[in-house]
């Protein structure tokens, strides 16, 4: 264990992980990269702006989201070349998973910048770890295209993968999903995990249409995580 921490790198680009639900799984590391930083470029001002709040951190924060991305990265490689150290924060979990940051951290890469991550909590790994499906191979998907036509053939080419596979889902489009999974995959077993590290954190398990029929006797809120087991995939 390194006993003691060097400081932040100038014209360093720090993906911070934040929590997905609990405050508490925040890292000491994370903490002080988001104290010792220059700016804090996040996903929703606001919401990073309770984080910081929380713990008593007060830093400058920048917008950086889906529609601005271009211009945002911009300003960051500006910033990096001053020498400023700038943190990039979404609204949970890792920079570029399912979020903002893929691009900003390309345009770094290719300008010479350094990039360090700074990990933590993961709504995949969380969801995966605790499915009981198979983890020794997975693969994750993130998001389906909300189009009818262009989810219908991704799902059918993840017919062939062998493993667990991993999406995110809304809570508005999980009934969708699983009615598509009923057709796809109506044999897999399959777990959905909502609320992650919340106070109304549940696991839910079985086949499809078992799924979509709890779901529909219920409310549907918070992000899911739906894991599907096809360790042995259709011929």
């Amino acid at each position: 264990m390194q006993e003691t921490l060097p400081p932040l790198a100038p014209g360093t680009l720090y993906l911070v992980a934040t929590p997905i639900g609990n405050l508490e799984d925040i890292t000491l590391r994370a903490l002080r990269t988001l104290r010792e930083c220059d700016v804090v470029a996040a996903e929703d001002t606001r919401r990073t702006g309770q984080l910081l709040k929380h713990y008593q951190i007060t830093k400058p924060l920048l917008s950086y989201f889906r529609f601005n991305e271009a211009k945002r990265s911009r300003e960051i490689i500006e910033r990096l070349e001053r020498g400023e150290k700038v943190a990039l924060v979404t609204d949970a979990g890792s920079p570029g998973i399912s979020d903002p940051g893929e691009r900003v951290v390309q345009t770094a890469l290719a300008a010479g910048f350094r990039v360090e991550p700074v990990p933590g909590a993961c709504a995949l790994v969380a969801a995966l770890t605790a499915s009981g499906l198979p983890a020794g191979e997975f693969h994750f998907i993130g998001f389906l295209p909300h189009k009818s036509g262009q989810r219908r053939k991704k799902m059918e080419q993840l017919k062939s993968f062998a493993g667990t596979l991993v999406l995110y889902e809304s809570p508005y489009r999980i009934g969708k999903l699983l009615a598509e999974l009923r057709d796809l995959f109506p044999d897999r077993p399959v777990v959905l995990a909502r609320e992650l590290t919340k106070k109304f954190e549940e696991y839910l398990r079985g086949k499809p249409a078992e799924l979509l029929k709890i779901t529909s006797l219920r409310p549907r809120k918070g992000e899911f995580v739906v894991l599907i087991d096809n360790s042995r995939p259709a011929d």
